[in-house]
């Protein structure tokens, strides 16, 4: 869909001028003369973005910045002011009232549309994220995030001792943050380092003019490659601010892009907005990662559930397929164990869970898959591995599980059996080869019944479906 760009500012020439400019990059741009127009059209088109003047003939536009970020429905809106006043006062108060970036006129037309681009992909990645967390939220899966922030991580970036020095007592004093400083080398050897243990870094300032023309950029697109930094903010510093340069930046992943005579009051706000911003986006990812992991893993022993376990057991069977390979299923279900619930309680049956999900995750190997797919049904699956091979591992499980008594939280002991389905898949193609991952199964699973009705406890090979 295209982004649609709100432009207001009073006068009809520079409206019409970011119009035809708009639309020629495919925006569709819509327009308003006044800060009330602006208002109203924000919250009933739902624009991708904003371009907003300061100067308006009925609302001071910082007014309406503030009463934008005010309105919930607006109040994520990307907002990109405009002024013609060079006063940094105006910048300040700006970027105080929740402004995203100021530019001054004239405008640079690629220094615009860089930044116009740049902020459309972090309302993007925001939605995104967004779009996850909340979805799992109204299933239910989603706990909210914790409230406490640490301070934030910010690693300076530049091989002039005197420049790191400056920028480490600015930093200090402006958030108080003590940032650490890095060699360009330093930094990409610390990005790629997957030994190393610590927090990951919040935020980059990154020495453009350090190591020759274009080192800070190259080393910015490094960093934004790697793992371990790939989603930390990043502010480019500028000795000479050439607007090819900034637009290259933005474009290339920098979050904002300043020169080095940028006052230390307003790289403050800067620098805490790129924080914010950064903390958000992490919240976010932290709660879909989270609520994704919760979707899959059973809460109670750990393992995975069902609904991960087939998407698993279909895959392997794919493969199988593909390969013509072997894989094993097993379909484990403890024996009697509606006693241990009806004579020791509930508490005593989770507990037996737990134990019996221990039990088979210590004995299966790094490639096998085990889940919990019903109350007191497991399953596991093998793959890569025989019929013979399986029937053995399957029998090791079972005298497993029988070998050690479980200890109660009541203080007695029982000893647990299973019995086992177990039904090999893959192989040669053939009139007895199971046709899916779900019939391969469904056979494990008329074992398992064989194995209960005629005495329990022991290991049942399921048979071709003749």
């Amino acid at each position: 869909m295209t982004a649609r760009i709100l432009i207001v500012d009073e006068v009809a020439t520079n409206r019409i001028i970011l119009k035809a400019k708009l639309g020629a990059a495919c925006y569709q741009p819509l327009m308003a003369a006044d800060g009330r127009t602006c208002l109203q059209l924000a919250r009933e088109t739902a624009p991708d973005a904003l371009l907003l003047a300061t100067a308006l003939p009925d609302l001071d536009g910082m007014e309406v910045l503030r009463q934008l970020r005010a309105d919930p429905v607006t109040a994520e809106l990307p907002i990109l002011m405009v002024t013609a006043d060079p006063d940094p006062a105006i910048r300040l108060a700006a970027l105080r009232a929740g402004a995203d970036d100021i530019l001054t006129k004239p405008l640079d037309d690629a220094v615009l549309m860089a930044r116009l681009r740049n902020l459309l992909r972090t309302r993007a990645t925001l939605a995104e994220l967004g779009r996850g967390g909340g979805a799992l939220q109204t299933l239910g899966l989603a706990e909210a995030p914790a409230g406490f922030d640490q301070p934030g991580q910010v690693v300076i970036v530049t091989a002039r001792c005197d420049q790191a020095l400056h920028l480490r007592r600015e930093i200090a004093a402006l958030l108080g943050l003590h940032g650490r400083t890095l060699t360009p080398d330093e930094a990409l050897a610390e990005a790629a380092d997957d030994t190393r243990n610590h927090r990951a870094t919040d935020l980059f300032v990154i020495d453009a003019d350090s190591g020759g023309a274009g080192a800070g950029l190259r080393l910015m697109s490094e960093l934004r490659s790697r793992a371990a930094t790939r989603h930390a903010a990043v502010l480019m510093l500028l000795g000479q601010p050439d607007p090819a340069a900034i637009a290259t930046a933005f474009d290339l992943g920098a979050h904002d892009v300043q020169p080095w005579t940028t006052s230390g009051a307003e790289q403050a706000l800067r620098l805490r907005a790129l924080l914010r911003r950064k903390r958000s986006e992490d919240r976010l990812r932290m709660l879909v990662q989270n609520s994704v992991q919760m979707a899959l893993i059973d809460p109670l022993t750990g393992l995975y559930n069902r609904r991960y376990a087939m998407a698993r057991l279909t895959a392997i069977e794919a493969r199988a397929r593909e390969t013509a390979g072997r894989f094993a299923v097993m379909v484990v279900d403890l024996d009697r164990f509606k006693s241990v619930n009806d004579r020791w309680g509930h508490a005593a049956g989770d507990m037996v869970l737990i134990e019996v999900a221990h039990r088979l995750g210590g004995n299966r190997r790094a490639e096998d898959l085990v889940a919990r797919i019903g109350g007191e049904e497991f399953l596991v699956v093998l793959p890569d591995t025989d019929p013979f091979e399986a029937s053995r591992i399957a029998d090791r499980l079972r005298r497993a599980m029988e070998a050690l008594p479980i200890t109660l939280p009541c203080g007695a002991s029982i000893r647990i059996t299973v019995s086992i389905g177990l039904m090999s898949g893959g192989g040669p193609t053939g009139p007895d080869r199971p046709e899916s991952a779900a019939e391969t199964l469904e056979r494990a699973d008329r074992a398992l019944l064989l194995a209960k009705t005629s005495g329990r406890n022991q290991v049942i090979q399921g048979q071709s479906a003749a």
